[in-house]
Formats: structure tokens, C-alpha cells, sequence
């Protein structure tokens, strides 16, 4: 039986990633929306096109994720990390067998760690991002506890703005830049994320086992900002720019981020049998993509 699955936030790096996986698998009734098409901070709205469309499955990737200036855009960025979740499990639960699974982020931890943070770990956040994902998160679990939440860290590909997109600009603008080498993690390319989220459905279409609960999913290893930049350099072949390490310190942001953000990623390797690849197999893949290189 073809299950519909919606998902949010469709135009942004993720969102445009599952859209190209699920449209070529035909068991599956895809429809991708926005806040041009679906205004998911008008709980009516939602209801409505939930009920109307008879969604089986919703995957939230809408998001705030200007970090720094949801330090001022206080009320926007809870409205839709919070209560736009809010309306999402109301409207699942007006249609009654919908199940969500809900992307969050690293930044929900303080980052004083020195090993990989597990699902269970002490949440922290220090900035209002990372409190506002937090709450989504927590409002989640409260009125919809047989859901699905994603962590994720350090997200890019070939849509959007993205740190990677971003140091391939400036290496060939510039003949030096700086990047923070004392902030580590892990990044994630989107399509690998987005063929996750796929198995992840098909086992629970498959099974009718909906492993509810909340997982960490980014690419294998750990690295800095810093290393992350010189390994973009070093396969994009450009040669006539240097990368210099500098602090958190010398880079004045608005936002605290979290100086240890990496993911153990177990829970959900187990759980969904999967196999993670790389963080530099997939940047490699990326940059292949953004330089036109077979």
C-alpha cells in the first residue's frame, strides 16, 4: 500500500535532498512543501493539509537556522522551531495514524565533552537557537512521544549556503583566510541524511515497528572547522590560497557554539542496520558535484 509522505522545510539543503530520493521510489506518495505552500506557524492550515492529503508519515526539516541572528530574532526563531512543531503533532494527531520524524541539531549540547555525545547525554544549549531546537524537540516528545528526532551537525551540500559552498567561494577570492581550528564535530552531507531518512521509513513501512525516540546521525570522524576547510581546499586543486588557524576567540560571533559538538551515531546504526560513510568520502562526492568533476 503507497504511504504519503510530507515533508517540510522541502526547499532548504535536506528538504531538497529527500525530494530527489523518495520521487524515484514510486511506493511511496511524495509531497514536498514550504512556507510558500505550507505555513506550518498556522495551526489551521496545517490541520487541514495533513487531513486533506491524508499524510502517513511527516518529516520536518523546517527550521530557523540563522545562529547568530536569532540572537536578536528571539520570537521568530521559537516560533518556528517551537510552536511550529506544536502544530505539527496537533495535526498529526487530527488525522490520527500520521508519525513525525523531526530534524534537530548538535547545538543542543553545551559542548564540554571530549567524546562523541550520546542521545541520552545532558542537554545545554547556549544560544537561543540551540534553546529553541531544544524546546521543538522537548514539545515533541511531551504530545507526541511515538515520534522520531534526528539530531544532526555541520549539514551542507549542493543547495544552499553552507560552510563548504562558502570556503569554495573565498579560496578563490582570496589569497589567505581564517578559520576557527578549537570548535569540533562532524559534518553531513545532506543526500547522505536524506537516503537515511529513507531506509528509516521503508523499515518502519516494512516492519510497522516504529522505533520512536531520538537518534544522532552525522558523518563518520571528527574534525575541526580548521581541518574541514584545508580538506575542502585540498580537493578542489586550489593552489593559490592559504588557510591559517585562528580561536573561537579571534572570530567574534554573536552566538556560543558548542567547542565539542561530535555525535555517536550507535543508536541508530543498530537500530536501522545502516552503515555511515566518511566525512571525507562525502565531501570528496560533494565537491565532484560543485566542480562539475565525474
Amino acid at each position: 500500500m503507497t504511504k504519503t509522505v510530507l515533508v517540510t522545510g522541502a526547499k532548504g539543503q535536506l528538504g531538497c535532498e529527500l525530494t530527489k530520493v523518495f520521487t524515484q521510489h514510486s511506493e511511496f506518495n511524495f509531497i514536498p512543501t514550504d512556507i510558500d505552500t505550507l505555513d506550518l506557524t498556522n495551526k489551521k492550515e496545517v490541520i487541514h493539509f495533513v487531513k486533506k492529503h491524508k499524510i502517513d508519515y511527516i518529516i520536518n526539516c523546517a527550521a530557523y537556522t540563522a545562529v547568530d541572528k536569532a540572537e536578536e530574532e528571539i520570537d521568530l526563531c521559537y516560533l518556528i522551531n517551537r510552536d511550529a512543531v506544536k502544530n505539527i503533532v496537533e495535526a498529526a494527531a487530527a488525522r490520527g495514524k500520521a508519525k513525525i520524524i523531526h530534524i534537530s541539531t548538535n547545538y543542543v549540547f553545551d559542548g564540554v565533552k571530549n567524546t562523541p555525545y550520546i542521545e541520552t547525554d545532558i542537554t545545554n544549549p547556549q544560544s537561543v537557537y540551540g534553546k529553541s531546537k531544544l524546546e521543538g524537540e522537548n514539545t515533541l516528545m511531551k504530545n507526541c512521544p511515538e515520534s522520531i528526532i534526528i539530531r544532526t551537525s555541520w549539514l551542507y551540500s549542493i543547495y544552499g549556503y553552507n560552510f563548504v559552498k562558502k570556503i569554495l567561494r573565498l579560496i578563490k577570492e582570496k589569497s589567505e583566510i581564517n578559520v576557527v581550528c578549537d570548535q569540533i564535530g562532524t559534518p553531513t552531507f545532506a543526500p547522505d541524511l536524506a537516503n537515511t531518512i529513507l531506509v528509516l521509513i521503508t523499515f518502519l513501512k516494512k516492519t510497522k515497528n516504529f522505533h520512536s525516540g531520538i537518534f544522532h546521525y552525522s558523518n563518520e570522524g571528527i574534525v575541526s572547522w580548521f581541518d574541514f576547510a584545508k580538506k575542502i581546499l585540498q580537493l578542489s586543486e586550489t593552489k593559490n590560497c592559504k588557510i591559517r588557524p585562528i580561536t573561537t576567540e579571534q572570530y567574534p560571533i554573536r552566538a556560543k557554539r558548542p567547542f565539542y559538538s561530535a555525535l555517536n551515531k550507535k543508536k541508530i546504526k543498530k537500530a536501522f542496520d545502516i552503515v555511515i560513510p566518511n566525512w571525507e568520502v562525502s565531501l570528496k562526492k560533494c565537491i565532484n558535484l560543485l566542480t562539475n568533476k565525474s
